[in-house]
């Protein structure tokens, strides 16, 4: 298996990057927030999983071994495939997936593009008690902040993963209230 690869972009297509690698390019599809922050001729570092069928091998990156091992631990929920697993990625920080499976919220996943109901109810009971629970103090007023700032900015016309692009993009060290959450995501628009 290829667990990482380190290289040189070669190209940034819509769903993927292309790294060179060694004089090879390596088609790698990738969540859309790394995608987006990416430029040919930058370098790149990326933790892989390789997704083997019979009529393709399909490569995925991620920027943490974190991040790649939740698209793993997603693949094993039953009608889950590699690409609602990435568009969960894309949609969702690890920190949103945690306080939702922690709360019990599967509202949350299915939000995300291509999953119902039923399947945010599989991953919700899939992922219990396999996600930690470290840091959970004080994240669901938390959550319920970026849940309201996801609302405003997806009333206002931008989809839901445009809206949690823009979230993931704040500062770490951001205001945990509403109003300048919200007014820094819309800073990320205007950029």
């Amino acid at each position: 298996m290829i667990a990482a690869l380190q290289g040189d972009i070669w190209f940034v297509a819509e769903d993927s990057l292309v790294v060179k690698v060694g004089g090879m390019g390596l088609k790698v599809f990738a969540p859309a927030p790394l995608i987006k922050q990416q430029h040919a001729g930058d370098p790149i570092t990326l933790f892989t999983y390789l997704v083997v069928r019979e009529d393709a091998l399909t490569l995925f990156g991620f920027e943490s071994e974190a991040e790649r091992d939740f698209f793993i631990l997603l693949l094993g929920v039953n009608g889950v495939g590699p690409r609602i697993a990435l568009s969960i990625l894309s949609t969702l920080t690890l920190d949103a997936i945690r306080r939702a499976v922690l709360s019990e919220q599967a509202d949350i996943f299915s939000r995300v593009p291509g999953v119902g109901k039923k399947n945010a109810q599989k991953i919700l009971l899939h992922l219990q008690g396999k996600v930690g629970d470290a840091g959970t103090s004080g994240l669901v007023n938390f959550e319920d902040v970026d849940g309201s700032v996801i609302e405003a900015l997806t009333a206002l016309g931008y989809s839901v993963v445009e809206a949690q692009t823009a979230l993931q993009s704040l500062p770490k060290d951001a205001p945990r209230d509403t109003e300048s959450r919200l007014r820094l995501a819309l800073q990320y628009f205007f950029s």
